[in-house]
């Protein structure tokens, strides 16, 4: 195994690294982090590149108004069982092997999307790039793996933030493309389709960079290290039970329906509702939209900030009260924005909305890492899960068909933001409190972590990077209350 002083950045007991180093490509944490995010902006440019070219793509196939609708469904369904698939997948394989299959896998859907003729096969090709967006739980696992517990909410903000800023981007690149087409002789029938051969591009060069470059622990790939030993591959049924069985994650789950579930409607319906709301141009209304997503590049990264900067002075509860504070905001404004009828003081709205919510999907993964050590990758994958299945009942309700004007639906969206976001004060963890609740007295981190380990499994040593997470996560313990020392019983004779 790797001694600590071959790592070029600060790391914890378990090789995590302990600083975020933005501007760094080291080996392997850094490198690891824009790998992920890389991978991450290049699918999510693939699963959005349709609706910026909806104007002309729907007067192409003759799409209705309920056909688009579930199209854009159908965009974010495909990865809800996809995002679960994947989260045990990295649980069982790992990060780097399973994002970049499925990004190689559905890369030839997004080109196959210049053959679509009708609504049918439009429907389907979106339902099978948006799987891809399942490479979100992927990147947040990665991270949660390479950076230690003081950072990790910021290493989660930042690479999935700036991974989900390929929904802005790809708002400007999308038009860009197709005029540039256009410019060079192709019809506007034609244009469309031969722009969806860039994000193609993206996503298949983005997959064998991750599968080349990264590494899945800072100690080395997962194949490799239990061939040495020196990882206990983990069983898929107990990993299973012990992610579904703990509440919190089906909380984190309905919580993050109402912030990325809310992001992903958006960047589906946003340019053609200003689009066709204030009569204005594709080029335009494009550049509005966009202005949604690409606030990414700065609003998740400071949910994970702020949610690190709470527990560093607060503990969870500081963390838990910061993610219902600023997701309950979030709802708030998305309320205004469904009552607004300038374009001036919509676009204002808008993008302090997106800010709010954008962030909240960030303070909600700086709570996922501390769930659960062994089941990780599931509650990663139930929560990104949570953000699609939100994402797609809010569309079936809200924008599906004439029954409400998009306007109205925007204003229902975020009623529904602002209750859905009450259940976060029922999560409780035994050892830190809840949001208005104390914690268990003299209840220990190991407690809490060496529950999900059997008997047998403890004497086999397969717990001990749980005993390794549990000590490095006492920091989450309320700085006012004295630090209880922890229980000897609690950590077995030999560690």
């Amino acid at each position: 195994m790797a001694e600590t002083m071959n790592f070029p950045l600060p790391v914890d007991s378990e090789h995590k690294s302990t600083a975020l180093p933005i501007i760094s490509v080291a080996k392997p944490h850094m490198l690891a982090f824009h790998l992920s995010w890389l991978q991450f902006f290049t699918c999510f440019v693939s699963s959005f590149a349709a609706p910026p070219l909806l104007p002309v793509i729907r007067d192409n196939l003759g799409l209705t108004a309920t056909q688009i609708g579930n199209a854009g469904i159908a965009s974010v369904s495909g990865a809800v069982f996809a995002r679960v698939a994947m989260g045990t997948a990295c649980d069982l394989f790992g990060p780097r092997l399973a994002s970049a299959f499925l990004t190689l896998l559905t890369a030839p859907v997004v080109f196959c999307t210049a053959l679509v003729d009708g609504p049918t096969s439009f429907l389907l090709v979106r339902f099978f790039t948006g799987f891809s967006l399942a490479t979100f739980v992927s990147t947040q696992y990665w991270m949660s793996s390479m950076f230690s517990s003081p950072v990790v909410g910021r290493a989660n903000g930042v690479a999935a933030g700036w991974g989900n800023l390929g929904g802005g981007a790809v708002q400007l690149i999308m038009p860009l493309v197709y005029d540039l087409i256009r410019r060079i002789g192709a019809t506007g029938f034609t244009a469309w389709r031969i722009a969806f051969f860039i994000p193609g591009m993206m996503q298949t060069l983005a997959a064998f960079a991750v599968m080349t470059l990264g590494q899945d622990l800072p100690d080395g790939n997962f194949r490799e290290l239990e061939k040495e030993g020196d990882k206990h591959k983990d069983e898929f049924s107990k990993v299973l039970y012990h992610g579904v069985t703990n509440y919190r994650g089906w909380i984190t789950a309905l919580c993050y329906g109402y912030c990325f579930g809310v992001e992903l409607t958006i960047d589906n319906i946003i340019a053609q509702y200003f689009y066709d709301r204030f009569d204005l141009n594709l080029h335009t209304a494009g550049l509005i939209a966009a202005s949604f997503g690409l606030a990414n590049f700065f609003s998740r990264p400071v949910g994970g900030m702020m949610s690190d900067l709470m527990g560093k002075r607060f503990g969870m509860r500081g963390r838990l009260w910061a993610w219902w504070t600023v997701q309950t905001l979030g709802g708030v404004f998305c309320i205004l924005l469904g009552v607004m009828s300038s374009l001036g003081p919509s676009i204002v709205v808008m993008i302090v909305f997106s800010i709010f919510v954008q962030a909240s999907c960030g303070l909600c993964f700086g709570i996922v890492p501390f769930i659960s050590r062994r089941s990780l990758g599931v509650i990663s994958g139930m929560t990104g899960a949570g953000g699609n299945v939100g994402a797609v009942l809010t569309q079936l309700i809200f924008f599906k068909g004439s029954r409400y004007t998009t306007q109205l639906g925007i204003k229902y969206m975020g009623i529904m933001i602002v209750c859905c976001t009450l259940a976060i004060v029922l999560f409780y963890f035994p050892m830190w409190g809840g949001m208005f609740c104390s914690p268990r007295p003299h209840y220990s981190e190991e407690e809490y972590y060496l529950a999900e380990w059997d008997d047998d499994e403890k004497k086999n040593g397969h717990h001990e990077n749980s005993v390794k997470f549990a000590e490095n996560s006492r920091g989450e313990r309320r700085r006012r209350v004295r630090a209880v020392p922890t229980p000897t019983e609690a950590s077995p004779d030999h560690i």
